[in-house]
């Protein structure tokens, strides 16, 4: 898939006024500071769209943009960063829950982990949701320039051990990139570009 227009439409902290438009939709969600900003610039070619700081958690509402005109790009707020003050992780949790409880369009959420650490309890808790609510999700490991190919390699059997221990029968389907040496997107947008596809022949 190339990316020729990427548009921001809305941002609100209520899922009831995201567009009504009936566009396959994808959710990109992790931890504050997992690389998701830089993520999201590097998948949609615009180093502009989605706003990056030095300073987690500037992600603060739900934010939808417009990919090629036929599908959207949900950008959500980072969850489990200390700093940010417990009303308002509350409210986040909120309308972070609604979205994805409510949200029909919603196709696939990525879900952002950085590949330099171990499996994060919250992480892992915030998938086990998604999993108990049928939401269909994918892992994507960001930051792996930072690593060594075997130290990459290791982490990522360790998340496989430690999910098929736990509640799942297998690892989720994931994606391994670097908003730095950009891989990884051209097989994140293979995937999207596979479903929306999919997506379409069940109209």
């Amino acid at each position: 898939m190339k990316i020729n227009t990427a548009d921001f439409v809305i941002s609100n902290t209520d899922v009831s006024k995201c567009p009504k438009e009936q566009l396959p939709e994808y959710a990109f969600i992790g931890r504050s500071n997992v690389g998701k900003s830089s993520l999201i610039n590097m998948i949609t070619n615009n180093s502009k769209l989605a706003k990056t700081s030095g300073k987690p958690g500037k992600t603060q509402l739900i934010n939808h943009f417009k990919i090629n005109n036929n599908w959207f790009l949900v950008d959500l707020p980072g969850y489990g960063y200390a700093q940010v003050s417990k009303s308002k992780r509350q409210t986040f949790q909120t309308f972070i829950k609604d979205y994805f409880l409510q949200r029909e369009q919603l196709i696939c959420t990525f879900v952002l982990v950085d590949s330099r650490h171990e499996p994060q309890k919250v992480d892992l808790e915030f998938m086990q949701f998604l999993g108990e609510n049928s939401i269909p999700f994918c892992i994507v490991f960001t930051k792996s320039d930072k690593l060594k190919l075997s130290q990459l390699n290791r982490n990522i059997k360790v998340y496989n051990k430690k999910m098929t221990q736990t509640i799942w029968e297998e690892m989720p389907q994931h994606f391994v990139t670097s908003a730095t040496d950009k891989s990884g997107k051209e097989e994140l947008l293979q995937f999207i570009d596979d479903l929306n596809l999919k997506v379409a022949n069940n109209l």
